[in-house]
C-alpha cells in the first residue's frame, strides 16, 4: 500500500475512532440514567407515599404542633418543609429556611414529582373539611444517584484518556513501523555507502514511497559506483599515460642531448656534424608529434569540447586530403596506391580529419613490412578498391556515406589485440616489424574520438601474416549548397596534415 494512502486512512481512523468511542459511552451512559431514572422514581413514590401519611396530618398545621414525629423522620437525605396557608415557613428540617417566601413558590409545581440533579421534591396542599391548612414540600436527596453519575463521569473521563492513549500509541507504533524505522534504516545505508562502503538493502521490494526511493538510491548508488570504477580506471590510465610519455620522451632527450654534447666537440667532420644534426632534428620531430597526440587527446577528452563541422564537397576535399603521401611512403621503403572515388556532400571538420589520415598512414609505415605497398582510399559505399584484402569488401557494409581506408602488409595483428588497440597507451608488440619504432599509443584512440565526433565509425580488421586495414565510415551530407560548399573549400585551406 503507498503511504500516501496509508496515511489518510489512518488520519481518518485516528478521527473516526475517538469520536465512535466518545458516541459508544454516551450512549451506554444515557441508556444507564434512563434505566436508573425509571426505577429510582418508583422507589421515590413509594418512600413519599410513607411519608405522606404522616405530613397529611392537619394537627401539624395548628399553633404550637409537635414535630418530634418529624424530626425523627428527617435525616440528611430527606427533608421537610410545611407552610402555611399564607405562605410562611411553618416547619423546615433546613434551619436555613425561615420566614415568608411568598404564595407562588409555595404554589409552584404542586403534585408534580419534579427531579433535579441532587434531588426530588414533592409538594401537596393540606386540606380539612375543605379548608386550606397548608402545603408540605417534601424533599429526597439522589444520593446513590450523584454518586452513580460521579462514578460514570469518571469512568468516561478515564476511558476517554485510555482510548485517546491506545489510538495515539498505536499510530505511533505503526509510523514507527512504516515510515520511521525504514528510512533510519536507509539514512544508515546512505551514511554507509557516503563513507565509501557497498550497501545491499532489502527495502527496495517495498510496493511504497520508500521502496520507490530505495530503489532510486540502488540505481544511484550502481551509478556512482560505475562512475567511482571509470574515474578509478581513466586516474590509472592517466598515470600509465604519464609514466609511458616521460619514458618515451626520456629517450629522444637523452639523445638529442647526447648528439648535442657530441657537436661541442671540435673532432668531429662536416659529414658527422651534419648527421648528428640530423639526429637531433628526428628526435626533436618525434617529441613534437609525442606533445601533439597528448594534447589532442586531453582536449578529446573533454567534454565541452566540440568540433566544428563544415559541409565540402566529397570528391574535392578527398582528393586534397590524399595527395603528397607517396613521397613520404617512399621515404621509408613502401609504395603506394591512392584510390579516390567520392561523391556527395559531407560535413568535416578539415584539419582534424586530416590527422586522422596521418595518424593512419604513419600506423602503416610503423607496423607495414619494408618493400610492400599500401594502400590509401577515399571512396562511396558502393565502391571498392582493387588491392583491397579479400577479407575487407565484407566488412564495407554500409547503404550509404564513405570510406577512407588505410591498408598494409606485413605480421597482421592477433584478434584479441584488435579490440584493445584503440585503448589509449595500448600497443600490440607483436605488430611491430621495427625494432625502436613505436608511438604514445594514442594515434588510434584519437582517430576513434575524431570520426565519431564526425558521427561516423571506425574498424580495424587483420590476418596474421596478411596485413592490416582500418576502415572509417563517415556519413552522407544533404544540408549544404553549392556555395557553401565553395565557400567552406577556400576557407579550410587544406594543406599536408604535417602543419597541423
Amino acid at each position: 500500500m503507498k503511504i500516501k494512502t496509508w496515511l489518510l486512512i489512518t488520519f481518518f481512523l485516528v478521527m473516526v475512532l475517538p469520536i465512535t468511542g466518545a458516541y459508544s459511552l454516551y450512549v451506554w451512559i444515557n441508556a444507564y440514567y434512563q434505566d436508573k431514572h425509571v426505577a429510582e422514581y418508583f422507589d421515590k413514590w413509594t418512600e413519599l407515599n410513607h411519608i405522606k401519611a404522616i405530613v397529611d396530618n392537619p394537627e401539624l398545621y395548628e399553633k404550637n404542633a409537635d414535630y418530634q414525629e418529624l424530626e425523627e423522620l428527617t435525616n440528611e437525605q430527606l427533608g421537610i418543609t410545611l407552610y402555611t396557608k399564607s405562605g410562611f415557613v411553618l416547619y423546615s428540617s433546613n434551619p436555613l429556611l425561615t420566614g415568608y417566601v411568598g404564595k407562588e413558590r409555595m404554589f409552584k409545581g404542586l403534585y408534580d414529582l419534579q427531579q433535579t440533579y441532587n434531588a426530588f421534591t414533592y409538594k401537596e396542599p393540606v386540606y380539612q373539611k375543605g379548608d386550606l391548612l397548608g402545603v408540605f414540600e417534601i424533599q429526597s436527596v439522589r444520593t446513590d444517584w450523584v454518586k452513580g453519575v460521579e462514578n460514570r463521569s469518571l469512568l468516561v473521563i478515564t476511558g476517554s484518556i485510555l482510548l485517546f492513549l491506545a489510538i495515539y500509541l498505536a499510530v505511533i507504533f505503526l509510523l514507527y513501523r512504516r515510515l520511521n524505522r525504514p528510512l533510519t534504516v536507509l539514512m544508515q545505508q546512505m551514511r554507509i555507502f557516503a563513507k565509501g562502503g557497498h550497501v545491499e538493502t532489502t527495502l527496495s521490494a517495498r510496493k511504497d514511497e520508500i521502496g520507490e526511493l530505495a530503489q532510486t538510491f540502488v540505481a544511484m548508488q550502481d551509478e556512482i559506483e560505475k562512475t567511482r570504477a571509470s574515474l578509478k580506471a581513466e586516474q590509472l590510465q592517466k598515470e600509465l599515460m604519464i609514466a609511458s610519455i616521460s619514458h618515451d620522451l626520456k629517450t629522444p632527450l637523452t639523445a638529442i642531448q647526447a648528439y648535442a654534447e657530441s657537436l661541442q666537440s671540435k673532432g668531429l667532420s662536416e659529414q658527422q656534424q651534419a648527421e648528428y644534426q640530423q639526429v637531433i632534428v628526428t628526435k626533436a620531430d618525434r617529441m613534437k608529434h609525442m606533445l601533439e597526440d597528448l594534447l589532442m587527446f586531453t582536449l578529446l577528452q573533454s567534454t565541452n569540447y566540440e568540433l566544428e563541422l563544415v559541409p565540402v564537397d566529397g570528391e574535392e576535399f578527398f582528393e586534397m586530403a590524399l595527395s603528397d603521401y607517396e613521397p613520404l611512403c617512399e621515404e621509408q621503403g613502401f609504395s603506394l596506391e591512392v584510390f579516390c572515388d567520392v561523391e556527395g556532400r559531407y560535413a568535416v571538420h578539415p584539419k582534424q580529419l586530416q590527422r586522422v589520415i596521418d595518424n593512419l598512414m604513419s600506423n602503416a609505415w610503423r607496423y607495414g613490412k619494408t618493400g610492400t605497398s599500401i594502400g590509401l582510399a577515399a571512396v562511396n559505399t558502393e565502391k571498392y578498391p582493387i588491392w583491397g584484402f579479400d577479407f575487407l569488401k565484407p566488412a564495407l557494409s554500409k547503404q550509404e556515406g564513405m570510406y577512407i581506408i588505410v591498408q598494409n602488409s606485413g605480421q597482421g595483428i592477433r584478434q584479441e589485440d584488435i579490440t584493445k588497440l584503440f585503448e589509449p597507451m595500448y600497443q600490440a608488440d607483436r605488430a611491430r616489424s621495427k625494432a625502436g619504432e613505436h608511438g604514445t599509443g594514442l594515434g588510434l584512440n584519437i582517430t576513434k574520438q575524431i570520426i565519431e565526433k564526425h558521427g561516423g565509425t571506425v574498424e580495424l580488421l587483420s590476418m596474421e601474416n596478411v596485413g592490416t586495414a582500418v576502415v572509417c565510415w563517415l556519413p552522407l551530407y544533404k544540408g549544404a549548397t553549392e556555395n557553401e560548399l565553395e565557400k567552406n573549400m577556400q576557407s579550410s585551406g587544406l594543406h599536408r596534415g604535417h602543419d597541423i
